[in-house]
């Protein structure tokens, strides 16, 4: 679980994230959503401690972020993955290289057991035998799934994705939210994403968070969400004709 209570940052004269409030539950899916410039990347960013925030806390599990030291910061980024935005594969590595990477850095397992692992990963995501291959031969989908795969590698407590689905065709994304969801209530992991796709939203919000200009605007459920009268988020999702016509057979 993560709690965020009262969350500020701002850069320069410019308060991005004005006093958010939150908790993320384990075993759940939890979505940051809202338009551009809303301040949904900050906020994930400032949740995984990539940026210092103003003031406020955010505390993993009981323990406070902002009290840590360097060695605890260290170990709490070992219980981290994250998927980002454009994957951030290493091309000049194979996929069996890309998901060991962080195993082959900060854990003490053997080849053999490094290689387990990873292809243990990789048969969760559904990419058995893609071992050898570089990046550059798969899909943006199956580039997606190592990025899981390698996210995953270390046995994560807490799972952040950044734009899962960017650039990938709605059946490919698909794909995608199930996998996120499978994995996150297969281990309980506390998973975070942010995210436009409102398919995810409607298929995977267990939680969901709508940021609007810097403040938390709504949240709850999916289900929630479609009934849910609260101004800022109606405007928000249903300005989509195929959001309105589902709204109005409710």
């Amino acid at each position: 679980m993560i709690e965020v209570n009262d969350l500020e940052k701002s850069f320069g004269d410019t308060k991005v994230l004005k006093g958010i409030s939150t908790v993320c539950h384990e075993g759940k899916t939890n979505l940051i959503i809202g338009r551009s410039g809303a301040g949904k990347t900050v906020f994930l960013k400032s949740m995984v401690g990539l940026h210092q925030i103003d003031s406020g806390e955010i505390v993993y599990d009981g323990r406070r972020l902002g009290a840590m030291d360097d060695d605890e910061r260290k170990d709490l980024r070992m219980e981290m993955g994250m998927v980002f935005q454009g994957n951030a594969l290493f091309d000049s590595l194979n996929i069996e290289d890309n998901v060991t990477f962080a195993l082959s850095m900060f854990s003490d397992m053997s080849e053999s057991e490094r290689l387990d692992r990873a292809n243990f990963c990789l048969k969760r995501v559904n990419l058995e035998n893609q071992n050898k291959k570089l990046p550059a031969e798969l899909s943006g989908g199956m580039q997606k799934r190592v990025a899981i795969a390698r996210a995953i590698s270390m046995n994560p407590k807490y799972l952040f994705c950044d734009e899962p689905n960017s650039g990938l065709d709605p059946s490919t994304a698909i794909v995608i939210d199930n996998l996120l969801q499978e994995i996150t209530q297969e281990y309980n992991i506390t998973t975070v994403i942010n995210t436009h796709d409102m398919n995810s939203v409607m298929e995977i919000g267990d939680h969901i968070i709508y940021i609007k200009e810097g403040k938390k605007a709504w949240e709850g459920s999916s289900d929630e969400l479609l009934t849910t009268e609260n101004e800022a988020i109606v405007d928000f999702v249903y300005s989509s004709e195929l959001f309105k016509k589902i709204r109005a057979k409710l």
